[in-house]
C-alpha cells in the first residue's frame, strides 16, 4: 500500500504531464461526456418518471444480463462490466435469495420484497443519465412499461486498475455493450427515396410504351371494300358500297395528311 508521501508525489507527476501535453483531467472527462451523450442520446422522462417528455437514443443490449428494479423502488440496483462481463453483483444475489425463500415456501416480508425484472441480449431501453467518475463511467437506464410497470437502474463501465483509459478505449468498451438502434423514420425517408428514384427510371419506359395504332395509313390493305361496311381500318372508318372497276370510289372525308394513301388506293381500284 503506497504511503502518503508517496500518493502525493504520484499526483504531482500526474498533474506535470497533464500540463506538459496541454490537458488536464477535467478537460479530459468533459471531451468523454460529450463524446458519450453525442453517441448516446439522453432521454428526458417526467418527474414521476411514468412517461417520457423527450426521447433520446434506444439502447440494444448485447451482453446477459442485467437487473432492474420498478421505478416505485428508491433503490437503482447498480450492474457493474469490467473485463468483458456483466454482473448484476449484490443485487442479483438479493434477488436470487427473495426468489428462493419464495420457492420454499419462506417469502420475504412485504416491505422486503422488491419489484425486478432481468434484461438479456437484444431488450431494448433508454439512457437518462451519463456520469463521468474516476474509476468508470456510470449510465442510468430506464425501460418502456411491462404490464404497466417501468424499471431503472445503473450500469458502471469500470476502468481497469493503473491509467485511465483513452476515449477511444472507453467508447470502444461501451459499444461492448450497448448498440443505438437505428431510427426508423430515417429507414422510412430512405425507402421513400428509392421508391422514387425507382419510379424516375421507369418513367420513361412507360412514357415510351405503345399506345394506340398511329403506324403509317399505307401499311392498310391495297383493296376495295365490296361489303356495305368493311372496318379495314383499325380506327374502323366506314366506308361506303362500292363497285369493282367503278371509275370513282367514294370515300368519307380525311385529312389532307391521308390524301396521298386514298388517292393511291382509288387508283389501284380504276380498271386498268
Amino acid at each position: 500500500m503506497f504511503s502518503r508521501p508517496a500518493i502525493i508525489k504520484l499526483s504531482i507527476v500526474a498533474a506535470l504531464v497533464f500540463a506538459s501535453l496541454g490537458i488536464s483531467p477535467r478537460s479530459t472527462a468533459q471531451g468523454l461526456q460529450q463524446q458519450l451523450e453525442s453517441t448516446y442520446a439522453l432521454t428526458k422522462p417526467t418527474d414521476d418518471k411514468s412517461d417520457i417528455v423527450t426521447a433520446g437514443a434506444v439502447l440494444i443490449l448485447q451482453k446477459d444480463k442485467i437487473i432492474m428494479y420498478a421505478i416505485s423502488n428508491q433503490v437503482l440496483p447498480q450492474n457493474t462490466y469490467k473485463a468483458g462481463k456483466l454482473s448484476e453483483g449484490a443485487f442479483g444475489v438479493h434477488d436470487n435469495v427473495q426468489k428462493f425463500g419464495s420457492f420454499i415456501g419462506h417469502p420475504p416480508p412485504s416491505q422486503a420484497q422488491t419489484q425486478s425484472r432481468h434484461f438479456v441480449t437484444g431488450e431494448k431501453f433508454w439512457v437518462t443519465g451519463i456520469a463521468v467518475q474516476s474509476d468508470g463511467v456510470v449510465f442510468t437506464l430506464f425501460s418502456d412499461p411491462y404490464s404497466d410497470v417501468r424499471y431503472q437502474c445503473t450500469l458502471k463501465f469500470v476502468y481497469p486498475k493503473g491509467a485511465a483509459p483513452s476515449t477511444d478505449d472507453v467508447l470502444k468498451t461501451v459499444a461492448e455493450v450497448f448498440k443505438v438502434q437505428q431510427d426508423d423514420s430515417a429507414k422510412s425517408d430512405d425507402k421513400g427515396n428509392q421508391q422514387q428514384q425507382s419510379a424516375a427510371g421507369q418513367a420513361p419506359a412507360a412514357d415510351a410504351a405503345p399506345g394506340p395504332w398511329a403506324g403509317p395509313r399505307a401499311a392498310c390493305p391495297p383493296r376495295v371494300c365490296e361489303s356495305r361496311r368493311h372496318n379495314c381500318r383499325p380506327d374502323r372508318i366506314a366506308w361506303s358500297p362500292v363497285r369493282r372497276g367503278s371509275a370513282t370510289t367514294k370515300l368519307p372525308a380525311v385529312p389532307a395528311s391521308d390524301r396521298p394513301w386514298r388517292d393511291s388506293l382509288v387508283s389501284r381500284a380504276r380498271p386498268g
